[in-house]
Parts: C-alpha cells; sequence; structure tokens
C-alpha cells in the first residue's frame, strides 16, 4: 500500500498493510531531529521517520502580523502571545485579553475580525502535487477551538463562565469562528481538487480527571457546529480528525453522532482514556489518533519498553484498522532523542526498514 492508500484504509475501519503513523513535536524536538538527520525543513524530517501524513494549509497574505521588541506577536484573530519560557523549553502564552473587553455583542461585531480571504488558496494544487503518494492534511488544532483560542482572548475563567451562563457575547465569539473556519477549509477543499484526506481541528473538552463540559451543554452549544462542519468536509470526500485533549470519554458517543471520523490526542493518562478499553468500545465507529503517551511515560521509558509498546498498540487498537499511530500530543522537550527515534524505529521495524542514522 502506498503511504495514502494506508491512511484511508485505516479512516475506513479497514485493516491496512502496517498502522499508518503521524508525528507531532515542540520546536524543541523538531530542532534536535533536524540536527540529528542533518536536514532543514519538517518535511525531511518526517521522511526521514516514516510518517504517513503530511499537512499543508494556504500561505497566509493578509496585513503583516504586529510584532513587538519582546518577541510577541498579534496574531489575525487579535491576540497578541509570547514566548515564555519554562524548565525545558518555552511555549507561547497570550498575554492580552482584547476580547474581555466585549459586553455586547455589538462590542464583539465592532472588533476587527480576520478575513478567509487573508489566504492564497491557489497555491493548494501546487502544495498538494509535493507529496505524491502521501496523505495529505489540512487545518489544524485551532480550527473551531471554540474554548481553547476563545480563553487566549478572553481569559479562561470568563470562558468557563460564558459557557456556563450561555452568554451572548460568548456565542456569538463562537459563531464567528465557525463561519470563518467554514469558509476556510471550504475553499481549501474546493482548490485542492480532491486531494486532501483529512482536515485536522479542535477544541480541548477534557481534563486529566473528566470532561470540561456536561454531554448536554456539548449537545446545546458545540455539537450543531461540529455537525455542520463534519457534513461539510465529508461532502468533498475528507475525513476528519478531532484533537481533543484530555477525557473526553464521556463525549464520544456525542462525537460519533456528529459525523467525528477520528479522535486525535487519545492521552493515556487521562481519566477514561485508556486506548486498548476505547478500541473495544468505540473502535468500530471512531478512529483513534495518537495514544502513545507523552505525559511522561515517553520521557521515562527504556527504548525497550517503547519498542514493546508500540508494537502492542499496533497489534491490539491497529486490529482491523482505525488506528493512527502517533504521539498523544506535542513530545515534549524534556524527551530524549532516543526515545523518539526509538518510537519510530519500532514504527519503522515492522514495515522492514529503518529510520536511524547509519
Amino acid at each position: 500500500m502506498t503511504p495514502r492508500q494506508r491512511v484511508l484504509a485505516a479512516m475506513a475501519h479497514q485493516e491496512p498493510d502496517f498502522t499508518p503513523c503521524d508525528c507531532f513535536v515542540t520546536p524543541e524536538i523538531r530542532e534536535a531531529l533536524r540536527d540529528y538527520y542533518g536536514v532543514s525543513s519538517d518535511d525531511e524530517i518526517y521522511g526521514c521517520l516514516g510518517t504517513d501524513i503530511r499537512y499543508v494549509n494556504p500561505p497566509y497574505t493578509g496585513p503583516p502580523h504586529k510584532t513587538f521588541p519582546d518577541g510577541s506577536t498579534v496574531d489575525e484573530w487579535g491576540v497578541r502571545r509570547r514566548p515564555m519560557p519554562n524548565e525545558y523549553g518555552e511555549y507561547a502564552e497570550a498575554v492580552d485579553e482584547p476580547y474581555a473587553a466585549f459586553h455586547t455583542v455589538e462590542d464583539v461585531d465592532r472588533f476587527p475580525w480576520p478575513s478567509p480571504d487573508w489566504y492564497d488558496y491557489e497555491a493548494m494544487p501546487a502544495l498538494c502535487a509535493q507529496y505524491g503518494d502521501l496523505a495529505i492534511g489540512t487545518g489544524g488544532f485551532w480550527v473551531q477551538d471554540f474554548i481553547n483560542r476563545v480563553a487566549m482572548g478572553r481569559g479562561v475563567e470568563q470562558t468557563l463562565l460564558d459557557i456556563a451562563q450561555e452568554d451572548p457575547v460568548y456565542l456569538r465569539l463562537v459563531e464567528i469562528r465557525h463561519r470563518f473556519y467554514m469558509e476556510y477549509i471550504e475553499r481549501i477543499l474546493k482548490a485542492a481538487g480532491g486531494r486532501i484526506d483529512v482536515v485536522s481541528c479542535g477544541d480541548d473538552f477534557g481534563t486529566q480527571g473528566g470532561p470540561l463540559i456536561s454531554p448536554r451543554t456539548f449537545d446545546r452549544l458545540f455539537a450543531p457546529l461540529k455537525k455542520e462542519f463534519f457534513d461539510m468536509v465529508h461532502s468533498y470526500g475528507a475525513k476528519v480528525t478531532h484533537h481533543c485533549c484530555g477525557s473526553s470519554r464521556m463525549l464520544i458517543p456525542r462525537f460519533i453522532e456528529c459525523g467525528m471520523d477520528s479522535l486525535q490526542t487519545i492521552q493515556p493518562q487521562a481519566a477514561g482514556m485508556d486506548p486498548y478499553e476505547l478500541k473495544a468500545e468505540f473502535g468500530d465507529r471512531i478512529v483513534l489518533h495518537g495514544a502513545v503517551d507523552v505525559q511522561g511515560w515517553l520521557q521515562r521509558a527504556t527504548p525497550e519498553e517503547i519498542r514493546q509498546e508500540v508494537h502492542r498498540l499496533m497489534d491490539e487498537v491497529g486490529r482491523g484498522g482505525g488506528f493512527v499511530i502517533a504521539p498523544c500530543h506535542n513530545i515534549q522537550p524534556d524527551t530524549p532523542l532516543e526515545n523518539v527515534l526509538a518510537l519510530y524505529e519500532a514504527i519503522a521495524e515492522r514495515r522492514g526498514r529503518s529510520i536511524l542514522k547509519s
């Protein structure tokens, strides 16, 4: 099978020749892999690792993003973020809350929101053409993202209060994001002419111990918008892989009802998110995308322990299709490079190859 055929088979709950694989890393791990392989681009890294999916998005052509001497940048959504150091690296955190000043729907509507016209969709055919028989995805965790990305501009506490109270200001923010990404992704799919296989989107509905919101709240506020988006993607022959951190097990039946094809992340340490249990309960109805634990396990495990777990995941969760093996989130900066390589070397072993430098 080609990588594209492998991914499409798994997404259709058919067993491929090998379990397809994907990769998500922090910038620090990306740099370590570039140094190890002596390459300069992400595509070269993924080629060395042997992953089956590449992600492409149209180039941004809108107004220049405002930057500041402290390294912060204001994105097209008007949110300023600055790289913040932590023990092992840095992370771009929101440093202002422009949406916190909104008290009425009229306040929301007066804000200078981005336009889907700010992207070069005509570039999509050429971007896709460079990937031959690989599967191609588009979008990202930020597509839709009605909780996390709104909270970056409004504050986490206020956003959670908004959801609980069904505040009209919050609902208008959600509607603006929804309509933007409905058009943005549809224009990508049209421009790509059927070459997009997977659309990535996201929302963090879970905490480590359980869902962030109730199933009833999901049904009322988010399900209709998710279903509309998923239906649009399906109308172009593509599948949806939806990012969701934390424990979302209680919501998975709702995800399936909305038409979600694949749930991306599958954090084994979050409550109820053991991939082997999820496979037994939901594996014939939703694809599991992720499942390699990066919440400490990948950092501490030995290469042989990693090899054994990766092979078990492919054998058991990958049986019958419905599985894309990948880190359960971005591989964190405190992960030894030998452990990152052990993960993808175990996958490569199954395919009769090696990713290690000779």
